[in-house]
């Protein structure tokens, strides 16, 4: 197999930040550091912002919120400007694609269709924004009165680096369509796509102060947290820095929408033949090299089936495709990070030390000598007690774990703190469906998995607080207040 090679067409380095709706000089002189994962080679740079830029950033979010036209602007305006910058991601998903696959190392086609997401999200809640009820009237028998939507404020979006345009702008677009002002702070890692983005959102014409963009790291994201003039967070990260996020907000009663992580679990029902359901659960379990919250890393099956299934995902993990993300018959590229490479391996040998039989994988590929490429692993003799069933990985690491009947296995699914998303494979949909409604999650999906794009996503326990995307998703940017017109 040929190393993995950046394509001459390079990566653009940026100079600048974008904050409040124009290009700024950073306030600081530190820089990130674009570097391939699949060549470990330099590809350029983009200023980091600083506390200083974030105060910049909130001072002018605060003015256009609390001066500006933005918040009481005709909602038929707002929703032709989300438009129009949807339009203006559209136009740049090739050059975004290219610089999501090269900084981040995710396979093209992967990283197009996070690409057109954005976009989606955009036209997506400019719908919901057309179908808005602002004012309804409310009878209490008692009394009667006005219930009135009205935009929250200043919204903080953090996002991390696994889908930064998308998750950026199911945070951003819906905060948007309700009238708030926006400033979002990317990881460190992925930034040069979500400058790319910025550059969408100035050709769409928002006016002065609306948006920012600042990529930044963790300590500069926690100055933004807790910045006095923020009045809503919605974070996308681990459950140890949703925790450090609601610690920041609660003394201000900052409001929280928070997705943090998962450990999935898939109910493989008797019922069902493999060949119905394995590429998808395996697409599930390591796409992205299975650095997405919601992957199904916990495949739960019956003990008499239990050889069987592992025998077959060893096999599809085998023959699945490890290598150069630009070349188009690749499936799985690198690791973001050296650090997250060395993460999953330490959870590759914890695996083995307790107990777990490598089935497929393992380790680094072979012939991939650069860059920080994991093997689709497989773990098999895997209980419910083993921190690889109960942490998540964030690699693609896959464990198989045993049940006795259907009762139990919902016993172990909902045995997790976490609660994002499953999945269950049964070709009785009766029973598919009445297995769902007893697993405590934000989402299940029968005979099948991965995101849904128009409707609420989110977690039960550890797995955050509230939802994201549809109807749910903008509501979560609106106060509600009743002006009561007759009451004792």
């Amino acid at each position: 197999m040929n190393a993995p090679t950046v394509p001459s067409t390079g990566l653009r380095s940026f100079d600048r930040l974008y904050i409040g709706g124009r290009w700024r000089a950073p306030a600081g002189d530190e820089l990130i550091e674009v570097v391939s994962p699949s060549t470990e080679e330099r590809l350029g740079e983009v200023p980091a912002g600083s506390p200083a830029d974030i105060d910049l950033a909130v001072d002018a979010a605060r003015q256009a919120f609390d001066s500006g036209a933005w918040p009481g602007l005709d909602p038929a305006e707002r929703s032709r400007l989300l438009r129009r910058v949807a339009d203006e991601i559209d136009a740049r998903v090739p050059e975004m694609t290219h610089a999501f696959t090269a900084e981040v190392g995710a396979p093209l086609a992967l990283s197009e269709m996070i690409q057109k997401m954005a976009a989606h999200f955009w036209r997506r809640n400019a719908d919901l924004l057309d179908a808005m009820n602002f004012e309804q009237g409310r009878d209490w028998g008692s009394g009667a009165g006005t219930l009135r939507r009205e935009p929250l404020g200043v919204v903080a979006t953090i996002s991390p680096w696994n889908g930064p345009t998308a998750n950026i702008s199911m945070k951003m677009a819906p905060a948007l369509a309700a009238g708030c002002t926006v400033v979002a702070k990317p990881a460190r890692e992925g930034p040069v796509s979500t400058l790319i983005m910025a550059e969408a959102i100035e050709a769409a014409g928002l006016p002065e102060g609306v948006v920012s963009i600042v990529p930044a790291g963790r300590e500069v994201g926690e100055h933004l947290v807790g910045h006095p003039g923020v009045d809503k967070v919605s974070f996308t990260g681990s459950t140890v820095a949703g925790r450090r996020v609601m610690e920041l907000c609660a003394g201000r009663i900052a409001r929280v929408t928070l997705e943090l992580g998962g450990k999935s679990a898939a109910i493989i029902a008797d019922d069902i033949p493999f060949d119905e359901f394995l590429p998808g659960l395996v697409a599930g379990g390591i796409g992205h090299s299975g650095q997405v919250c919601a992957a199904l890393t916990r495949v739960l099956v019956s003990e008499v089936r239990h050889d069987d299934l592992v025998e077959a995902l060893a096999a599809a993990f085998a023959a699945t495709k490890v290598g150069d993300p630009f070349d188009p018959a690749t499936a799985l590229g690198p690791l973001v990070a050296e650090r997250q490479r060395d993460r999953v391996e330490g959870y590759l040998e914890l695996g083995r030390s307790e107990g777990a039989r490598v089935a497929a994988g393992g380790g680094r590929p072979a012939d991939l000598p650069r860059g920080w490429f994991v093997e689709p692993t497989l773990f098999a003799d895997v209980t419910n007690d083993m921190r690889i069933a109960r942490e998540e990985i964030f690699g693609p690491v896959v464990s198989v774990l045993r049940y006795r009947d259907l009762d139990e296995a919902v016993a172990i699914a909902n045995d997790s703190d976490y609660g994002l998303s499953g999945s269950i494979y049964a070709t009785d949909l009766d029973l598919a469906g009445s297995l769902a409604r007893r697993i405590r999650s934000g989402q299940v999906f029968l005979n099948g998995c991965g995101t849904t794009l128009d409707a609420p996503f989110g977690g039960y326990k550890q797995s955050g607080l509230g939802r994201e995307g549809g109807p749910e998703g903008l509501e979560a940017f609106f106060e509600t207040k009743l002006i009561v017109e007759r009451g004792l």
